[in-house]
């Protein structure tokens, strides 16, 4: 039998998502602020934290197991390779994407002088605790992303999120031990890690259940928040700001919407329709959460389950992807940086703008290392092309929204991946739908990148 489309989870997250945006509205419109943080605000807390709550252990014991089954080194050098090259090539087609849309479209000469001055005026704080930690960060040396990822202290690390890069390098190297180590010495220890990755992916399955108030619960907030008790307050953010929320929103769409569907089909057996509707509720998941990290189980649960792709490569690329690829976050600093140039009337010339694309591509790298990462980065970005930094004030009232957006751009791309070094390692197992593609089309890919892998 069938099951009714209102039950299935997507619809319910699509249906609290809507519910939450008209409940918002009503209630900035109605003064409801202080009643929207007290009992509404606290349920999308409790749902964030749910999912944060099992990322450590999720990682650890997927990314262990996941490398630990590749059998050999050989194998994990190769999926490794694959993985971290295709994340690095769709970051830079993100950046190129992002600078033509904000050279053709140029938002930020649409932004009047007055309304420049009175968003400069009121997200003022906010844009000098930004520069503040940006400093620190700037002040390092170039290689301090590396010693970052490599903690002193492992269960200092697995006690922040903000430290998922150093649990990544541990649970990567812990794996690898396990593969060099007599089998009868790893079998036990990997046997633990089977469970804990069986028992964390049970209770993903239990949170989700709770998604749809979790998401009404955070949207709801977030109108509320933005508007402040005045619901022209949005109104004149949305009226100053929209035509760079158009230019964003433009860029992250042509990649979400054109890139990733480009590569699926030259180089997966995935149609359009399959891919997103299987993906649907972690990028549901990822628009109300605005975290890679905390969206990281529902996406790995979307790609084995709706999508067939196997747990020993989702295992690995997914939680890799939830570090260090940021084509939603890289797209936006291209074009952030570029517009707070436009407004402010600085030229940026070609030079320019290829920093700005080394330096987001390198920041896509060591970005999680780093607290409040995407403003940080692209203060170290504006800096890094002689624009103000100050000039992120102009951009701080919109930043939630388009954070949702960049964010779901980054786990439509982790999926992607995913798919693709599945099929060119001949890991796409059953799932609903795969019995009409085309199965050659993942022994194409796996020849084409075999044949670059021995020759990169």
């Amino acid at each position: 039998m069938k099951t009714p489309w209102y039950k299935k989870l997507h619809w319910q997250i699509i249906i609290g998502l809507v519910l939450g945006l008209i409940f918002g509205i009503i209630g900035a419109v109605a003064g409801w602020g202080q009643f929207m943080s007290d009992w509404v605000a606290p349920f999308g807390d409790i749902f964030i934290n749910l999912l944060k709550l099992i990322a450590v252990p999720l990682i650890l014991a997927s990314l262990i197991t996941g490398v630990a089954s590749l059998s050999d080194l050989k194998k994990l050098s190769r999926i490794g390779g694959k993985t971290i090259g295709i994340y690095l090539g769709t970051t830079v087609v993100a950046l190129i994407i992002g600078l033509v849309i904000v050279n053709v479209m140029k938002p930020g000469a649409t932004v009047p002088a007055e309304m420049r001055e009175q968003l400069q005026a009121t997200y003022e704080g906010g844009a000098n605790e930004g520069m503040e930690l940006a400093g620190e960060a700037s002040d390092r040396g170039p290689l301090q992303p590396i010693v970052d990822m490599v903690p002193d202290n492992f269960m200092d690390s697995a006690s922040d999120n903000r430290n998922m890069l150093q649990v990544v390098f541990v649970a990567i190297l812990m794996g690898i031990a396990l593969l060099m180590i007599p089998k009868e010495r790893a079998d036990p220890l990997l046997n633990f890690f089977h469970s804990l990755n069986a028992l964390v992916i049970k209770l993903v399955e239990m949170i989700m259940v709770t998604a749809p108030v979790g998401v009404f619960a955070l949207m709801a907030d977030t109108i509320t928040s933005i508007a402040q008790d005045n619901v022209s307050q949005i109104v004149e953010l949305l009226a100053a700001l929209g035509y760079y929320c158009i230019a964003v929103v433009l860029g992250l769409m042509v990649h979400t919407l054109i890139t990733y569907p480009t590569m699926l089909k030259l180089f997966t057996p995935f149609g359009f329709k399959q891919f997103f509707s299987g993906i649907a509720p972690a990028q549901l998941v990822a628009f109300s959460t605005s975290s890679s990290g905390a969206t990281l189980p529902v996406t790995m649960e979307s790609v084995e389950k709706n999508l067939g792709v196997s747990e020993e490569v989702s295992s690995f690329v997914l939680p890799l992807g939830a570090t260090i690829n940021m084509d939603g976050t890289g797209l936006y600093q291209a074009i952030a940086a570029v517009f707070i140039a436009q407004t402010l009337g600085i030229p940026l010339g070609l030079e320019a703008q290829i920093t700005i694309v080394l330096t987001a591509v390198l920041a896509s790298i060591g970005t999680a290392a780093v607290p409040s990462a995407g403003i940080i980065m692209l203060v170290i970005i504006l800096e890094s092309v002689g624009v103000p930094s100050t000039g992120i004030a102009l951009i701080l009232g919109v930043d939630r929204i388009l954070d949702m957006c960049r964010t779901t751009t980054n786990v439509t791309g982790d999926a992607t991946v995913a798919c693709i070094v599945a099929a060119s390692e001949g890991q796409i197992g059953d799932a609903p739908g795969l019995d009409s593609i085309d199965p050659t089309r993942s022994d194409i890919l796996r020849e084409a990148l075999d044949e670059a892998s021995a020759t990169g």
